[in-house]
């Protein structure tokens, strides 16, 4: 085992998107674990949208916290062994110090035909909220039609194929490139998709799904949130996920829908979705999601980075866009 552990700090705060100077790769020596604690040399890390907005208000000179696979090298933790795979939120690091049960740490079962990382995507946090946006926010029923922005996405991946399983009617998607369309249609289900640099989203929406919607998954706010609200019928839906419109320009004001009060004319729900707020659900996920997975059915869509020294350019790039699925850097085999 290496002796020398590597960790991501942030050390400024962007301007507009993050750049290599932000951050700086610290050496130290591997540490060893106190009595209550297990050593943990991680495997995958998560880089997800969110971080930038953590790196707007989170401390200066310490690792970006974040979602991490890795495996037990060393545990003074009674119910860590050695070689057990660990889900905890130390971040961007080659190893971490971590006890059972605080701040989210738990043990991982691996499935037999069942990719490692996928724990980290379908299975992880990214997969869990496309899960709990639709079926406990949404309440998605057979037969109704969804939109999902930003579909080429970590979580509009995996809502497009869960929704698929739920027995969706149509579903549409927004994505950012000629490319990544075609990969919505052809690869992941989407019955139907557009590129939002293409013309005003409420216009390309009502082109795609001309009988409108009952249900939007937001990952983006702005004009795509304004578009859908046109496009809902009576009594729709919204689950607002994230805001990756305005991720990398925070200091600007919030493009707000001009057609809000359609939300009264209509009797709209909008709901919120965090991820913690339905930990939960990991086990209910997971049941419904392996045997589709096993089966080749359902896919865990990623874009993986070598390399820990990729790591700031793997994050750096999946705010470009420059990712399908899930973001992941791996670490080590």
């Amino acid at each position: 085992m290496t002796t020398t552990s590597i960790t991501v700090h942030q050390t400024a705060r962007p301007t507009g998107l993050p750049t290599p100077a932000d951050f700086a790769f610290v050496e130290a020596p591997v540490p060893d674990p106190a009595p209550g604690t297990a050593l943990v040399e991680n495997l995958y890390l998560s880089v997800d949208p969110y971080h930038r907005e953590v790196m707007d208000v989170g401390p200066l000179f310490r690792p970006l916290e974040g979602r991490a696979l890795g495996r037990v090298v060393a545990s003074r933790d009674p119910g860590l062994r050695e070689g057990d795979l660990v889900f905890h939120r130390q971040g961007w690091r080659t190893h971490a110090l971590v006890t059972l049960g605080t701040d989210g740490t738990r043990t991982i079962q691996p499935y037999e035909g069942v990719p490692l990382s996928a724990h980290l995507g379908i299975l992880g946090g990214t997969g869990l909220t496309a899960y709990v946006a639709l079926t406990r926010t949404l309440q998605l029923r057979p037969g109704q039609d969804l939109f999902v922005s930003a579909a080429a996405g970590g979580v509009g991946t995996a809502a497009g194929r869960i929704a698929r399983l739920l027995g969706a009617g149509r579903i549409v998607g927004s994505a950012g490139s000629a490319a990544k369309v075609g990969f919505l249609t052809e690869a992941v289900g989407y019955d139907a998709a557009f590129d939002y640099h293409d013309g005003p989203v409420g216009e390309q929406l009502a082109k795609a799904a001309p009988d409108g919607i009952d249900a939007y998954l937001d990952n983006v706010g702005g004009d795509h949130l304004e578009g859908a609200i046109s496009a809902l019928r009576a009594h729709g839906r919204i689950a607002w996920v994230g805001a990756v419109a305005q991720y990398n320009n925070p200091a600007a004001p919030p493009a707000a829908p001009r057609n809000l009060y359609s939300v009264v004319a209509k009797s709209l729900r909008l709901e919120g979705v965090l991820v913690r707020d339905h930990r939960d659900a990991q086990g209910e996920l997971e049941e419904f999601l392996v045997p589709h997975l096993r089966s080749g059915r359902m896919a865990s869509d990623e874009t993986v980075v070598d390399g820990m020294e990729r790591t700031v350019e793997g994050f750096i790039g999946m705010l470009r866009g420059g990712n399908t699925g899930k973001m992941l850097i791996r670490v080590c085999d």
